[in-house]
């Protein structure tokens, strides 16, 4: 069953203790709602758990205080609170089961960052050699409804980024700039995050790209994705003139809102467009963290629109969340929690396979790329602090304990893919080397 698009309910539900079920709305999410009855499944899942506590070191905690397999001190804690419902949703939806169990309450960790640290170390591990053929059984295929074509990628943007700017406004720096910032390290080179700097830091990675791009006064620009539309704004204090485009109604008017107040809206518009319908040409088109939501099948149109924009001597300058090229062809089939609950439709690419899309279907080339997966896990921690210590506010805007758990197990999900490198997150530029002087 496909989940349903959150809608908020605006009322205040009762609080509710750790150990015991969230209110599940069975209208509003009828999966996280609904146990599957699989005894077997759930007796492989069990096995497996095992196995995977025991060769990870995981403490797995029982109700009645016991676990399943030593650990060791101040090892990672997975608490299930109801193991019976985990092994069942584990046994039938694979991760799918594992994120609607902690939505549903099923499990918790007191450190949740840790533990899902440790089990996105080598993923490909944690399933035994000879049963990774027991995947085709329980990994769904995407839905076609979710497939990012021109006709459905309207309502996929829509489900994430059109919840309420008021929401990203609680958890997000004042820029309003959800991607990752890039940080002052210190002498081992770790990114110094603190939320007093994160708005600068934010600043310094737009900086960056717009140098990257060449964005000066007189540049015209292409923007790819606009966010609440900081980038916009400071590519056009440059002096620069900047054609935005977005899918989102939430995000169009307040970026709209933000550049007029700044007395910008005679250097930058931002238009409600798919990305395949961009008109006119530009001397620089930039795209941050907008490619994840593009889909395999249409990184050609993406590549051929930025080509077919792109002034001769132009340069193309990206960021993008990145992944290892063998882990993103192993997973580019899978439905996941992730694609289900978060970003419908999406996948994160890889270098390779940027390069290899746009050499293929552009006179466009991958000449330089940098690097700073640490930054974004830092970037992440502090939005998740952030979102955890108002979840007050985030009720009163209408949005369940259900939700709340969905984006906290989001939030941390994703700190850990970059803590152990599973994925990265690069700023990419594109041109074409015979005309790039």
């Amino acid at each position: 069953m496909t989940q349903q698009a959150f809608r908020p309910v605006h009322h205040r539900p009762e609080p509710v203790d750790a150990r015991r079920r969230p209110e599940v709305d069975p209208h509003r999410w009828p999966d996280v709602a609904r146990v599957p009855e699989a005894p077997l499944r759930a007796a492989v899942a069990e096995r497996l758990l095992r196995r995977v506590a025991r060769r990870r070191g995981l403490r797995v905690e029982l109700p009645d205080g016991r676990t399943m397999a030593p650990a060791p001190a101040g090892a990672p804690v997975l608490r299930l609170h109801r193991p019976d419902a985990f092994l069942r949703r584990v046994g039938s939806t694979g991760l799918i089961g594992f994120g609607e169990a902690y939505q549903a309450g099923d499990w918790d960790s007191p450190d949740l960052v840790a533990l899902l640290t440790e089990l996105a170390t080598a993923p490909e591990t944690l399933v035994p050699t000879g049963a990774q053929w027991l995947r085709r059984l329980y990994v769904p295929r995407k839905p076609p409804a979710e497939l990012p074509s021109t006709a459905n990628s309207r309502r996929n943007i829509s489900r994430h980024y059109d919840l309420s700017n008021e929401l990203f406004a609680l958890f997000l720096d004042p820029t309003m700039t959800y991607s990752s910032a890039l940080f002052p390290t210190n002498a081992d080179g770790r990114p110094l995050a603190r939320w007093d700097n994160l708005a600068t830091a934010q600043h310094h990675k737009i900086d960056r790209l717009l140098d990257l791009a060449r964005v000066g006064h007189g540049t015209r620009v292409l923007e790819i994705g606009t966010g609440w539309g900081e980038l916009a704004l400071r590519a056009a204090a440059r002096g620069a003139r900047v054609v935005s485009l977005t899918l989102s109604a939430e995000q169009l008017d307040l970026a709209r809102r933000r550049i007029a107040d700044a007395g910008l809206s005679g250097r930058a518009e931002v238009r409600l467009c798919d990305y395949r319908a961009a008109e006119g040409r530009y001397d620089a088109v930039l795209s941050v963290e907008m490619i994840e939501a593009v889909g395999r099948p249409y990184w050609p149109d993406y590549f051929t629109t930025i080509d077919r924009v792109l002034a001769p001597g132009g340069r193309a300058a990206l960021q993008a969340i990145t992944m290892p090229h063998d882990r993103m062809l192993a997973s580019s089939d899978t439905y996941t929690w992730i694609l289900k609950y978060i970003f419908p439709g999406g996948l994160i690419p890889s270098v390779q396979a940027i390069a290899q899309t746009a050499a293929r279907h552009t006179g466009l080339r991958l000449t330089h790329r940098s690097a700073w997966g640490p930054h974004y896990a830092e970037t992440l921690r502090l939005w998740r602090e952030r979102f955890t210590a108002r979840t007050d506010e985030v009720t009163d805007l209408g949005f369940d304990r259900v939700f709340q758990r969905m984006w906290e197990l989001y939030l941390a999900y994703s700190e850990a893919g970059f803590r152990t490198g599973y994925l990265d997150v690069q700023q990419l530029l594109l041109t074409r080397p015979q005309e790039d002087r």
